[in-house]
């Protein structure tokens, strides 16, 4: 087998099992995110349901999270995103880790034809993608002992991995004490390899105090959209932005304050029209001649995300 040097940034994540009772909570909540997510995914186009579908082994979960979310004139700029942060090595026209990628799932493939699916979505297909070729590979088609049963041993450095056929069909399992030694491979890789760092939406807005008249102010607060974290429900993107403003005079006594909510709510005709643009909010306000320092909280109630803005300004 050809030896590579790529490695995943990601394969399992440790965990302890909860309680009885709350281990039916995790349950009903899993079941709940994980019907919202599949019904997010059902209403993606054919590109980005494939991308979705190939990247299944390397994506976070916060990334697909954020996939499923943002609006569809926004995923190929994900899409393309996703693997330039991956790249070794900018500085060359290649993507070293995508081509890597995508030259193990065809392997997997001619690897393991037998079984019920294709070879890169068996267990021997996910590890092979995942951890590449194994150091060495030890094939028993009877079993390794009398009344055994089809297994393949992959040893990467010290650690084995184990593949059962139970039903003889030519469906490996991964045998579940190997998941132990997996975590342990994967943490030796974590060691050479820098961890990618995802690149989050950060939520932000623009804020400035303009001059109406004598005495009368405007304040002007403007949030790209494509700062804003979206949820879709009933076929709109909807989402609540919380608004906190206050203005001080120059003994910092608070002289004036403004809350409300500001709902957004966008159909797939809106996404065509808003990309580039901003949500705005302007707000008039009337105080004496002096000195004055402003205060603006904005929340977005989708991702509880919060920024805090300070402005001066003089009447």
């Amino acid at each position: 087998m050809r030896k590579s040097v790529f490695s995943p940034y990601k394969i399992f994540s440790v965990f302890h099992l909860p309680p009885a009772r709350s281990l039916v909570l995790l349950f009903c909540f899993l079941f709940l995110v994980s019907c919202a997510s599949y019904k997010l995914e059902k209403n993606l186009d054919p590109e980005s349901r494939a991308f979705l579908s190939k990247v299944r082994f390397i994506i976070s979960r916060q990334e697909r999270k954020i996939f499923l979310n943002i609006a569809p004139s926004e995923r190929k700029n994900f899409i393309e995103e996703f693997w330039k942060k991956r790249d070794p090595d900018p500085d060359t026209e290649e993507n070293e880790f995508k081509e890597e990628y995508f030259n193990r799932i065809e392997e997997a493939n001619h690897l393991f034809r037998e079984g019920g699916s294709p070879g890169w979505l068996q267990d021997r297909g996910r590890i092979y993608i995942l951890l590449g070729p194994p150091d060495n590979r030890e094939v028993y088609p009877r079993g390794y002992d009398l009344y055994g049963k089809p297994t393949e041993i992959w040893y990467y450095g010290f650690f084995p991995i184990i593949f059962i056929d139970l039903a003889w069909n030519g469906n490996y399992e991964l045998k579940p004490v190997s998941a132990r030694y997996i975590s342990e491979i994967n943490k030796a890789q974590m060691q050479l390899k820098p961890k990618v760092k995802a690149k989050e939406v950060v939520f932000d807005f623009n804020l400035r105090v303009k001059k109406v008249k004598e005495d009368e102010m405007l304040i002007q607060i403007e949030v790209p959209y494509k700062n804003i974290w979206l949820v879709e429900k009933e076929n709109k993107l909807e989402t609540i932005l919380e608004l906190s403003v206050e203005i001080f005079d120059s003994l910092e006594k608070k002289v004036w304050k403004h809350k409300k909510n500001y709902s957004i709510s966008l159909t797939k005709e809106d996404l065509e029209e808003i990309t580039g643009k901003g949500y705005s909010i302007e707000i008039p306000v009337s105080l004496g001649h002096g000195n004055y320092t402003l205060t603006a909280e904005l929340e977005n109630s989708t991702d509880e995300s919060r920024v805090m803005k300070k402005i001066k300004f003089t009447i």
